[in-house]
């Protein structure tokens, strides 16, 4: 019996180990290999040439490129699935029924214009639908036409989402919008009881901020337009709309103002704490009492002079100054925004709230008077170095 050599992974045999070694460099043994590992049994010779050539078509069907034209909006796709996409976008909807309207109105200006002609003309008796597209294939593509080309992965209409993109940068939330969620109240007040009642949000020293109202549409559009996290800040998360920020502050119980360390500074010009210094009252005072009984207290410019008594003797180029008979007024009135601080502070107080104890207060004023301090030195530093002293910037071109 003469020596066979068989192939464990195909089950053939070979006369010859040359026929063998062929055999192993063969695309058949490779699949049946694949197979083998795949725990699949192997394939005769017949069934891989078929499955080869099936497999040829398809790719030659594949890699054969045919395109879709839109003629309401003069649109090339390389794709179907880019052109349905585009078939559900607003700009291929509204390009549609303009062009069809101005179809109609073509048809009817034809018909008055050519009844006569027309009349002796023959009339299909099922006329075919006009299209709205027609395929294109690659080869045969004019440069005649000017046809703009959108990608494969097109979803969207380049358009709309600029579209969408505009309108989510200009969405900002006013006072009377809620920093967290999608309500919207009367006035202000309301609004920041709503927040304190679902939200517990509170505004950090209230009673020692001077613009509540800038204050909340800054919050605003660091949400709406920053898209951050108050009390993360630029060291959190970094989110791509408003809903995922507020999201995040819901979840994460967020829903508070970092008003602390570097923080401080951010909102340092709705904050006045000059009140709260320990010398604020009464710094005069202890200079007045410092002073021996009989001196007397003369200004800077030399147009008074204060008595030991209590009395001003005033310069005489003032004299028509000191004539006036003013009115003295010692009513006391609460500016709006006054009234409506002093109303937030009592909504505050009934839910609980408690102001911050001198100490503290007067940490963050020097915090922030320090930072100040800081800040105008480093401001004046690259001044000097760029010869740049204006605080403001002209754009040169406005576009």
């Amino acid at each position: 019996m003469p020596d066979t050599y068989t192939c464990i992974t195909c089950q053939v045999l070979f006369n010859s180990a040359d026929l063998q070694r062929e055999h192993y460099k063969l695309d058949w043994h490779r699949y049946n290999l694949k197979r083998k590992v795949a725990g699949i049994p192997p394939v005769t010779l017949e069934e891989f040439e078929q499955r080869a050539k099936e497999h040829k078509e398809q790719s030659q069907n594949e890699n054969c490129d045919e395109s879709v034209y839109c003629k309401c909006c003069s649109k090339l796709f390389n794709t179907k699935n880019a052109y349905n996409n585009h078939l559900n976008s607003k700009k291929h909807k509204l390009a549609e029924q303009k062009s069809v309207q101005s179809d109609i109105e073509n048809g009817k200006q034809e018909d008055d214009s050519h009844s006569e002609t027309n009349s002796f003309e023959k009339i299909e008796s099922n006329p075919q639908p006009q299209e709205k597209f027609v395929v294109v294939k690659a080869d045969n593509q004019s440069d005649d036409e000017d046809i703009e080309t959108d990608s494969e992965i097109e979803e969207l209409d380049s358009d709309e989402w600029d579209e969408c993109r505009v309108k989510g940068s200009d969405s900002l939330i006013k006072p009377q919008d809620c920093l967290f969620c999608g309500h919207h109240s009367k006035n202000m007040v309301k609004n920041l009881r709503h927040m304190s009642v679902t939200h517990s949000f509170f505004i950090p020293d209230v009673e020692y901020c001077i613009d509540l109202k800038g204050l909340l549409l800054y919050l605003g559009e660091k949400i709406s337009q920053g898209y951050m996290c108050l009390w993360c800040n630029d060291t959190g998360k970094t989110f791509y709309s408003m809903d995922a920020a507020q999201g995040h502050m819901i979840d994460k119980g967020h829903c508070k103002v970092l008003h602390e360390g570097i923080a401080l500074a951010e909102y340092s010009d709705y904050y006045d704490y000059s009140s709260s210094y320990p010398d604020h009252a009464d710094g005069d005072e202890d200079m007045v009492v410092d002073e021996p009984a009989g001196a007397t207290t003369i200004d800077a410019d030399n147009f008074q002079l204060v008595l030991p008594s209590g009395a001003v003797v005033g310069h005489r180029s003032l004299l028509r100054y000191y004539k006036q008979n003013l009115p003295a007024s010692t009513e006391v009135v609460l500016k709006k925004s006054e009234r409506k601080l002093h109303h937030l502070l009592g909504v505050y107080r009934a839910l609980g709230w408690a102001p911050k104890e001198q100490a503290a207060v007067a940490k963050n004023a020097r915090d922030i008077h320090f930072m100040k301090r800081v800040q105008s030195k480093w401001q004046m530093k690259m001044s000097m170095k760029n010869n740049k002293f204006q605080k403001h910037y002209r754009p040169q071109v406005n576009f």
